[in-house]
């Protein structure tokens, strides 16, 4: 469910975006105003544009959110608090504790709004570490400064 209700968002973000872009030309009278001036294909182009908008959105979100597995030895009780950290110095805050499973967001609105809301980052505890799922640029970064803070040493244990 989860994948068709980003899809749809993703659609109506392009859409949009679209829209708007071409607002913009016609205002900075760029583009002719009429449809049939604008575009070669006339009205014919809008449902051409709506497809390919629909097929971008319909395989962005497999592309663009997945999980991962960081390695983080030791007691939940004790890591925790330096994740809650490292997520909070990368503009994240804690929305959900759910055992130790870990739910993040982001602190900035207008983030979260550019995001369109999908922008939350879920840990879930795994023997010898978490599966963080969210969109893939963030956890590849989380991944990798968490790996850094946990497993390369540079803790002081």
């Amino acid at each position: 469910m989860k994948y068709i209700v980003r899809a749809v968002k993703y659609f109506v973000y392009l859409c949009i975006v679209l829209v708007l872009f071409i607002v913009i030309l016609h205002l900075l009278h760029l583009v002719e105003g009429n449809i049939e001036q604008m575009f070669v294909n006339g009205y014919d182009s809008i449902w051409q544009m709506a497809i390919i908008v629909a097929v971008f959105a319909a395989v962005y979100p497999r592309l663009g959110y997945s999980s991962r597995n960081v390695r983080i030895g030791g007691e939940s009780s004790e890591i925790e608090p330096r994740i809650v950290d490292y997520m909070h110095e990368r503009g994240y805050v804690l929305k959900n504790k759910e055992g130790e499973n870990l739910y993040f967001k982001k602190a900035s609105l207008f983030t979260r709004i550019v995001k369109m809301g999908e922008d939350g980052v879920t840990f879930t505890r795994q023997f010898g570490g978490y599966s963080i799922e969210g969109l893939t640029k963030e956890i590849i970064r989380i991944d990798t400064g968490l790996t850094h803070l946990f497993n390369d040493g540079t803790d002081e244990q």
